[in-house]
């Protein structure tokens, strides 16, 4: 009987841990709390977006065009920009047979990346 009316040891200290376990969570969710609120991004404002969203229409027109125009990149050189689909059927007429594709793939590079040679240096005076 005398175990009855004793205060339970046992069950202090699971109270305790238990206290702990639960005040160790409270201040982790204050924590996070206290980032999230601190840490927030203003929300963008409707001029902001609107500038964005231009940006990103007048982007996309300007690829489409680029994409889907033929124009010319440098006359001098002969190198013209083609649409995509035109590019493609060029290129399946081109490499039926692969050796010449080859050499006239080589051929325009070499054209298209040729540096002229500087001009001669004057001679000095005192040769």
């Amino acid at each position: 009987m005398s175990s009855q009316t004793e205060p339970c040891t046992n069950c202090k200290s699971w109270m305790a841990y238990a206290g702990g376990i639960l005040g160790a969570s409270l201040i982790v969710a204050g924590l996070v709390w206290a980032m999230r609120h601190y840490t927030q991004v203003a929300p963008l404002n409707a001029n902001r977006a609107a500038e964005r969203a231009a940006a990103l229409k007048e982007l996309r027109s300007s690829e489409s065009d680029t994409l889907e125009t033929v124009a010319w990149i440098d006359k001098s050189k002969g190198m013209v920009r083609l649409p995509i689909e035109v590019a493609k059927e060029l290129a399946v007429k081109l490499w039926q047979n692969p050796a010449a594709a080859r050499a006239e793939l080589i051929s325009r590079q070499e054209k298209a990346s040729f540096v002229p040679p500087p001009p001669a240096p004057k001679p000095s005076a005192f040769e």
